[in-house]
């Protein structure tokens, strides 16, 4: 048998990807006004006074089995709790399951779970609980549904083993409980008509339905009772949500928030000279994401030679400075350096060389150019577009900017574009390949299909950790040598605390745990 009580986020289990910045800044938002004062901070033990908090994004339902992570954390780790529990040493560990058990072929996961835990409705947590809450989620229609992909059959076995059979191993499928996959809400009220406004967990604290405003402020108290105290840092929370980033600013100075998610580097050095700590990570990259490498809309990115080239005129430090301000740091690579795939030499495998870009177009018989449709966001900036425009006209490319609007997502994935800008979290090992490099791939939208890719991800699935390890190291070495991609640079994702608010960042997602928010 497979033990796995403690796991290190590695080649076996890893943070799914999600949309980056794009996800991160969509969605419904008021504006920002204010409904509890100013912020009171608390001051430490294990509950007290209040944390005021500003996010981009509201949630799109408080209904587990549709919630989507990344930016929205906050919301769903109030209410509820996951199974299991992502650290910011990059480990997964027990939360409501205390054990978890794969069986040697890993089609078989075996979960205990704790017994001395209530939902706030008053029902007790039980493997029959978990698996209405987990068959919800594999049947529901949310944007992490394909977490359950994988899985065949979700069943109770007594009160407090939970089931789970695979049709095939996903390496992936431990991070999935520490986030939407492991949401489990009261029996009770999965039935509930007001479940998207008033969620029914067995989390920390609950949501204050009189004191909250859907799209503006959520205000949550905390829950008398709840099985693990030492993380309820706080009697109250209040979420704001700030659609503008200068509205956001401007709340940090008047000193109306604790803690402020900082999507623009424009606002880091204003944030940090108010006395604010910028907490980072570097979760997301930037750069190109060359879809059409069969030459299905466009011809010439059939050619690895031209896919290179691309790669070859973009000034990666130049270009970090002049979009991100230097908040950052350059690669050649989708894999990150938390991840067993990462090799830092393959940040220096295309220097910005225009006569080599411009002498691999010509040994393509592509040196007259060409051009096709890139779509623009403003989300994701104007900068960045003029300057791709720009260094793609070096070697005679002709970009043609198309604007979709609120379906560029929808556009990216349909696929209407050859190649986009993009802004992707960069997760190590299985979950990224799923979501941005097998054939089925959400973000390969051609299902372009390599043959040397298919056989490695399909050894992985059984392999054993160190030969995982060889293997998605030779992938990302390939992906990079055919310019499947061609990254800019890793940003930094910012948490602003001020002086009386401490957070932990996480490495696999751009909002720490709430529970890793803490008074000074």
């Amino acid at each position: 048998m497979i033990r796995r009580d403690f796991l290190r986020l590695g080649a076996a289990s890893f943070a799914v990807a999600a949309l980056g910045i794009t996800t991160a800044c969509s969605g419904d938002a008021g504006d920002g006004a204010t409904q509890s004062g100013g912020a009171t901070p608390s001051g430490g033990g294990t509950g007290g006074g209040e944390l005021v908090m500003g996010l981009i994004t509201a949630p799109m339902s408080f209904d587990p089995s549709i919630a989507e992570w990344g930016n929205r954390l906050p919301y769903y780790q109030a209410a509820y709790d996951t199974l299991l529990v992502a650290t910011p040493e990059a480990t997964i560990e027990p939360w409501l399951a205390t054990a978890f058990e794969y069986d040697e072929a890993q089609t078989t996961l075996t979960l205990t779970l704790r017994d001395d835990v209530t939902f706030s409705d008053g029902e007790k947590l039980n493997a029959e609980a978990v698996a209405i809450s987990m068959n919800r989620f594999k049947t529901g229609t949310g944007p992490d549904a394909g977490y359950m992909t994988n899985v065949d059959t979700i069943t109770a076995d007594g009160e407090s083993t939970v089931v789970v059979t695979f049709t095939a191993p996903d390496p992936a499928f431990l991070n999935y409980l520490t986030r939407t996959a492991g949401l489990v809400a009261s029996p009770a009220a999965v039935e509930n008509p007001d479940l998207a406004t008033n969620p029914v967990g067995s989390g920390p604290y609950t949501l204050d339905v009189a004191n909250t405003v859907t799209n503006t402020s959520y205000t949550f108290l905390k829950r008398d009772g709840y099985w693990n105290p030492d993380v309820q840092h706080y009697d109250r929370i209040v979420m704001r949500v700030f659609e503008d980033a200068t509205a956001m600013l401007n709340a940090l100075r008047a000193g109306e928030i604790n803690y402020a998610k900082l999507a623009s580097a424009e606002t880091f050095a204003e944030a940090e000279g108010a006395g604010w700590t910028l907490n980072k990570n570097e979760l997301d990259f930037q750069g190109l994401l060359l879809f059409d490498r069969g030459g299905v809309q466009t011809p010439e990115l059939a050619d690895v030679r031209v896919r290179q080239a691309i790669n070859h005129v973009f000034d990666r430090p130049a270009m970090l400075q002049a979009v991100a301000l230097g908040y950052g740091t350059v690669t050649a690579q989708v894999f990150p350096p938390t991840s067993d795939a990462y090799d830092e030499a393959l940040d220096e495998r295309y220097p910005f060389d225009v006569e080599k870009a411009r002498a691999l177009m010509k040994e393509a018989g592509y040196e007259a150019g060409f051009s096709m449709d890139m779509p623009s966001s403003p989300v994701l900036g104007s900068t960045v577009y003029a300057l791709i425009a720009q260094q793609l006209s070096e070697i005679n490319i002709t970009v043609n900017d198309v604007q979709p609007g609120q379906n560029f997502i929808a556009d990216l994935l349909a696929p209407k574009f050859s190649a986009a800008f993009m802004a992707l979290e960069q997760n190590p090992d299985w979950q990224l390949t799923q979501f941005m490099i097998a054939e089925n791939a959400v973000f390969n939208p051609f299902k372009y299909a390599d043959p040397k890719v298919a056989g490695i991800l399909d050894e992985y699935r059984t392999a054993d950790d160190a030969r995982r390890i060889e293997l998605i190291k030779e992938l990302n070495a390939h992906i990079v040598e055919e310019a499947w991609f061609a990254p800019f640079y890793r940003v930094n994702g910012v948490i602003a605390t001020d002086p009386q608010t401490t957070v932990e960042m996480l490495p696999t997602n751009t909002i720490p745990n709430l529970y890793d928010t803490k008074p000074a």
